[in-house]
């Protein structure tokens, strides 16, 4: 058996066990084969097109085409991101800011990929903290769907 490409020195995630391994091989557009590098590259033929990963993580099948583009081009001066912020203090102080550059009667949109467990406190705001730091602006968690208002 031969490979038409190869993926090798890289961590490459599967759906099976072990969950990671070292090395792929890909023919006919499908994942025929997994292991380490080694093994992978015994499956090489002059015609197989073979990538040095450089030890980067590798996510086959991987496709995210969950978009938003007219809510991205309609609102996203009205959108805030919590993603990675380290504490509650200063994703408030970052709703106060956006709530006082949001033209009403708009929503803040907290949007991203955050949770309540990356802040220091790991908690969620309360309504009491949101409504002290934008009183007059209704903001909407887009992670969770729920309104901070």
């Amino acid at each position: 058996m031969s490979a038409e490409t190869i993926i090798y020195n890289a961590k490459i995630a599967t759906n099976a066990s072990p969950s990671f391994v070292e090395a792929i091989a890909i023919e006919g557009g499908n994942v025929s084969a997994t292991g380490n590098s080694d093994e992978m590259l015994r499956l090489a033929s002059p015609a197989t097109t073979i990538i040095d990963a450089k030890g980067r993580t590798v996510i086959p099948g991987l496709n995210d085409s969950h978009m938003h583009p007219i809510r991205g081009g309609l609102n996203y001066n009205m959108e805030l991101r919590w993603d990675g912020v380290p504490s509650l203090a200063d994703a408030l102080r970052m709703l106060k800011e956006q709530a006082a550059r949001t033209p009403g009667p708009q929503w803040v949109r907290v949007i991203g990929g955050w949770s309540e467990f990356q802040f220091a406190e790991r908690r969620m705001p309360t309504l009491d903290e949101i409504n002290a730091v934008a009183p007059d602006t209704p903001s909407l968690c887009c992670t969770c769907m729920i309104a901070l208002c």
